[in-house]
């Protein structure tokens, strides 16, 4: 009895919680502004900016595994610029080895190391991956881009719109959703809670210099790619030695031997195929702790609600799947989360936690994320991420379990 009435509890109140978000979110939309009228974004980013009790950032508290750090950042820390796309040589490296040829199993394509860091001509191992050629925007950078705004979308989140952990996986997201928060970086109301993290500016001077247009396009190029898993979400005690480079996290040997202490370490499976031939295809390991999935679970599928008695004990937050549907894979344009980057949805949170994440569509998320702490974040990130995106029905997580 105590079970069924469990369950139709957690039923009203996620049926609650939808109604509430249904009609805030219609709020939002509601209304087409006159000409020359501010769109609801750009009040709120004019808002945000004239704010002025806006809370400092608490680094103390900061996940610096998510924003690829291993010292808390100091005052007046700021990102170094990223060196523009090009193609030169690389005084350090050998000539010969920089221009030669090479291939990617299962690809009929050769790229040189050349054109694999040049962003301004994406390269694309697989071009059978996506529905539909690159178009400009993605492969050269917007139209009237120059240095860091010449660089295409898929340099960084790959021609497939996987993504890698130091940034955001793209495929599969709303278009509404994408174009919202490319006009987020546009008008300054999303920017990062670590002022150290280089690509973000980089995203900000994008969103800059591109185009309504060219927004929508990149919005339903990366929109028609259907997602599929590329993370293999592992529990340990202990991960390999590992050493950080442009805020990735990559093996220094293969042997497990440094605590995980409360983080999750992602990293590529394989780091030559991952990191210097930027192939879309291969995958990366996400370590977490020992449990976190299964309280990770309860978070995202309850928020921590208890039944004590015959009364109901709030959890922490507002379950997960309220928003983001039983599956994890989105409703209407709240974007899906399943089987994504554990690094990327922590920092997300964080963010919006730190208040540099804004606008109207995020204020829901601020009341979810604003009693979590930072295992509670490694935890909903752990599960979220090890769900696989379900083809048709929901499938098993496929969490490893390695003591």
């Amino acid at each position: 009895m105590k079970r069924y009435l469990g369950t139709v509890v957690t039923a009203v109140v996620f049926f609650a919680f939808g109604v509430v978000f249904q009609r805030y979110y219609d709020s939002q939309r509601r209304g087409t502004p006159k000409p020359g009228e501010p769109t609801v974004a750009e009040k709120a980013a004019a808002e945000h900016r004239a704010a002025v009790n806006v809370p400092p950032i608490t680094f103390d508290s900061e996940p610096l595994w998510a924003y690829g750090f291993e010292t808390p950042a100091k005052a007046g820390d700021k990102a170094e610029p990223q060196a523009a796309p090009s193609r030169n040589l690389r005084p350090n490296e050998d000539p010969i080895d920089q221009t030669r040829p090479r291939r990617t199993g299962g690809s009929r394509a050769s790229y040189s190391l050349v054109d694999v860091r040049d962003g301004h001509n994406v390269i694309d191992w697989f071009p059978g991956d996506h529905p539909m050629p690159m178009p400009d925007v993605i492969e050269h950078g917007p139209g009237a881009g120059a240095g860091n705004t010449g660089r295409g979308c898929g340099s960084c989140h790959l021609p497939n719109g996987k993504g890698r952990p130091e940034n955001a996986p793209v495929a599969g997201l709303p278009v509404a959703y994408f174009m919202r928060q490319l006009q987020d970086f546009r008008s300054g109301v999303r920017r990062t809670a670590d002022p150290r993290k280089p690509n973000t500016p980089t995203m900000i001077e994008l969103a800059k210099a591109m185009t309504d247009e060219e927004m929508r396009v990149a919005a339903e190029y990366f929109g028609a790619i259907k997602w599929t898993p590329g993370i293999h979400v592992v529990e340990t005690d202990v991960v390999p030695k590992t050493r950080i480079a442009g805020n990735l996290f990559l093996p220094v040997a293969q042997t497990k031997t440094e605590p995980i202490a409360g983080r999750i370490i992602e990293m590529p499976e394989d780091v030559e195929q991952a990191e210097m031939l930027r192939n879309p295809r291969s995958g990366f390991v996400a370590y977490v702790p020992p449990g976190s999935t299964e309280r990770g679970q309860d978070l995202v599928t309850t928020g921590g609600m208890r039944i004590v008695g015959n009364e109901i004990v709030q959890g922490k937050t507002t379950p997960c799947v309220t928003c983001h549907g039983l599956n994890l894979m989105g409703v209407a344009d709240v974007p899906p989360i399943a089987g994504r980057s554990p690094s990327y949805i922590v920092r997300q949170m964080w963010d919006i936690q730190q208040g540099t994440r804004n606008g109207p569509a995020v204020q829901l998320m601020k009341l979810a994320t604003a009693n979590l702490n930072g295992e509670d974040l490694v935890a909903i990130a752990a599960y979220v991420s090890s769900r696989v995106p379900p083809r048709g029905i929901n499938r098993e997580t496929r969490t490893a379990r390695l003591r």
